[in-house]
């Protein structure tokens, strides 16, 4: 009966690697956002600084490996072969689970997911051992779960969100008042005690309170319990001095300095808290099988107990799995993509919001508004004055006629970003309560951007709608965890032959969704507004231009074609497609329009005519768009109510209209991704026949009405079709006009 058990291990240190790989390359990134976005550190250096920081945290860690072990179930009422598929279930199903939400772009954490995945399995496997027992009734279920630790547990992680919020905007509100965005002005002292607050919180929570994980804690513990007040009083008068003598003597930023040690330990707490959701259960796993194979007593038999005990980790498991977590942050292309994008996390949200705001967070951002008003009515405006002035933003001038606002994610938000999110996490690991490193890093960052007053009217709807997303990603990811782990757990226990299948599955979702992944992020262009920027010059407007115009004309020709052909055939789903990418087309464009704002502050003072022609084709790409968004949306409408087809005259005529059309979007296309704007003319001249032919098909509708036509619907839809056909011709025609002035204006003047 070892022979199953040991491939079980076997295949649960299989999966606790690529749960490692797949987990690090997802949040690994959260404690380097911060310093990469505030542009302190070199990114290399920084990378350094946080694998150093993973090694601390691996080997702190120990001590929340007990919560894989007894924290959500009790071993004792468990035998060997119940704890075994219980742990199965649960890494099956924390890969899929993770796999599948990284697939869809969905916000996760794997501490949520590994206590729901612990608490699905063991009620599933506890309510079967309860219905073959005839002594035992429902509610023996809390004798079989560990309910006074799960529950602190989950409300430790519900608690997590609101204090990190809190607390992050509260630090960072009077940090501001301190050091205003003139930080660099402020006196030397003020950036010695901020140092040494900022290092003292380090040097207690992060290792003070880290050390209680591990055995060398043992040897000290008589020096540091019972002297809390006297250890951070002397720390931050030393880490002051300390700070200062650096400041004056060596010139260097303590700001930068707190960035970097907040990475460390951000780093270090992230490994700390998070390492027993990649290995915690295969450790686990691996300590029952050593006990139950020392005790010759049957696999369904053998008690548990000795799980509830505290076991000593192994620290060489502990470091191979830091090891792992270190190459994968170095290596892993979705660790580095995502370290990419958070470069830009110093910008102050740039108009692309992540999240779509909703009917609650509009009404929390009125709320908010409203008692705003009443807070500025009871301040002094002397007060208020002086509050105000802590938090103007510096203005560069660069030229003449041109300022730049400088970012407000600086060095100081940065800093408290770091510290608080690495002590709030240290704080639950050293109570081992597992908590969701992901959610605390975003809503202290969410709490230090409100307090620092980057939560305006432009933006403030969309990130309080973020955090409720947030919440929600949570509930969702609790419920399915739960759900999925139990199912998972009860197919093993119907038969241990049921394992090698399931591990086959996840093999193939995993190969499948990776493949999929890869085809969609090789379809996936660049995004515009990052190259938006650089359009400075009238050349830079023209080149991004005429891609766009050349794109839309290649899309709408090949939607306009399969509307005509799918609304032929009557075919729902392929409509129901199609609509689905005319709506994907109308949002890149508002998208586009969205950041004109941008585009237009960044244009130099001679490129400036340039704006008034991008506004003006990107108003004709959405008017063509449009169209072709209520031709797609007209005729899935006539055939999802399953009214008549349309005749086969007027099926002949929208047909050779569409032919014409093609014709007409392939010589725009091939126009503008040539360059061969000389041609532009032509074309110009060719649309009259087009728009003919749509007038006649008008006429030609006119006088069916009056001899054979018999449904009304079909009618509707049809003057519909051709009236929105004749509006996306003409838009497309004045955009091919003010396309051939402009160029042709501009090269006059060259």
């Amino acid at each position: 009966m070892g022979d199953p058990y040991i491939l079980m291990l076997v295949a649960l240190a299989v999966l606790a690697i690529v749960d490692l790989v797949v987990g690090v390359s997802n949040d690994a990134v959260n404690f380097l956002n911060s310093a990469i976005g505030s542009k302190a550190i070199s990114v290399k250096k920084i990378m350094i600084i946080a694998s150093v920081g993973v090694f601390f945290g691996a080997v702190t860690s120990s001590g929340m490996m007990e919560v894989a072990r007894k924290g959500i179930f009790n071993p004792g009422m468990f035998v060997f072969q119940d704890v075994m598929y219980i742990f199965m279930a649960v890494m099956i199903t924390d890969i899929l689970l993770l796999d599948i939400f990284n697939s869809l772009g969905m916000p996760t954490s794997t501490t949520v997911s590994i206590v729901f995945e612990l608490l699905g399995s063991a009620v599933v496997i506890a309510l079967i051992k309860i219905a073959n027992n005839d002594a035992e009734n429902i509610s023996a279920i809390w004798n079989y779960i560990n309910y006074n630790t799960a529950t602190d547990i989950v409300l430790g992680i519900l608690l997590s969100v609101v204090v990190a919020f809190s607390v992050g905007a509260i630090v960072q509100y009077f940090s501001r008042l301190i050091y205003s965005f003139n930080f660099e002005t402020r006196p030397n002292y003020i950036n010695a005690l901020f140092g040494g607050f900022a290092i003292t919180a380090i040097t207690y929570f992060i290792i003070i309170k880290g050390l209680k994980g591990t055995d060398f804690y043992g040897s000290i513990a008589g020096l540091l319990e019972g002297n809390t007040i006297q250890i951070i009083a002397a720390s931050f008068l030393i880490w002051t001095l300390i700070s200062g003598l650096l400041i004056r003597f060596l010139k260097i930023n303590i700001l930068v300095l707190i960035i970097g040690v907040g990475t460390f330990s951000l780093a270090m707490a992230f490994a700390g808290n998070d390492l027993v959701n990649f290995i915690g259960v295969p450790i686990a796993a691996l300590n029952s099988y050593e006990a139950w194979s020392v005790s010759g007593v049957d696999p369904q038999l053998f008690s548990m107990g000795s799980l509830a005990k505290k076991v000593p980790s192994n620290i060489w498991l502990l470091l191979l799995a830091g090891a792992i977590m270190v190459v994968t942050l170095w290596t892993s292309s979705k660790a580095k993509s995502v370290i990419e994008t958070g470069i830009n996390l110093s910008r102050q949200g740039e108009g692309h919001e992540k999240f779509q705001p909703n009917n609650v967070s509009r009404v929390v951002v009125r709320a908010a508004m409203f008692l705003n008003v009443g807070i500025n009515y009871i301040i002094p405006k002397k007060t208020q004055t002086f509050i105000n002035s802590k938090f103007e933003k510096p203005v560069l001038q660069l030229t003449k006629d041109k300022t730049y606002e400088m970012p407000a994610f600086d060095l100081v938000r940065a800093s408290v970003n770091l510290i608080m999110a690495s002590v709030l996490i240290s704080i639950a690991t050293s109570m081992k309560l597992p908590l969701s490193t992901t959610y605390v890093t975003f809503m202290v960052a969410m709490g230090t951007s409100l307090a620092d007053r980057a939560w305006g009217r432009e933006s403030a709807v969309y990130r309080v709608a973020g955090v409720l997303n947030v919440i929600g990603g949570w509930f969702l990811t609790a419920i399915i965890a739960f759900i999925v782990a139990g199912v998972i757990a009860y197919l093993i226990s119907l038969h241990i032959a049921s394992i090698p299948l399931l591990l086959i599955l996840l093999a193939v979702l995993i190969g499948r969704n990776t493949i999929k992944h890869r085809n969609k992020t090789k379809e996936v262009k660049k995004k515009d507004y990052i190259e938006r920027a650089e359009l400075i010059t009238i050349n830079g407007v023209i080149e991004e231009s005429a891609d766009h115009i050349s794109g839309v004309a290649e899309r709408v020709n090949k939607l306009y074609t399969n509307v005509v052909n799918d609304l032929a055939n009557h075919d729902l789903n392929k409509l129901r497609k199609t609509d689905k990418h005319v709506e994907k087309l109308n949002s890149e464009i508002d998208s586009l329009k969205d950041g004109v704002f941008y585009f237009i502050k960044s244009l130099d003072e001679t490129s400036v005519q340039a704006s008034r022609f991008y506004i003006m084709v990107l108003g004709y790409l959405q008017d063509v768009a449009q169209s072709i968004s209520y031709i797609s949306r007209a005729s899935y409408k006539h055939v999802n109510n399953n009214h008549k087809n349309l005749k086969k005259g007027q099926l002949k005529d929208l047909k050779e209209i569409d032919i014409e059309l093609a014709s007409l979007l392939m010589k725009v296309n091939a126009t503008f991704k040539n360059r061969s704007f000389d041609d532009l003319s032509q074309i110009i001249f060719d649309k009259r026949q087009l728009l003919n032919h749509v007038s006649d098909s008008v006429e030609k509708q006119v006088a069916r009405i009056r001899t054979d036509e018999t449904s009304p619907k079909n009618t509707t839809l049809y003057f519909s079709l051709l009236l929105e056909t004749k509006d996306l011709i003409s838009a497309l025609m004045n955009l091919l006009n003010t396309y051939e002035e402009f160029y042709l204006t501009t090269k006059s003047k060259k």
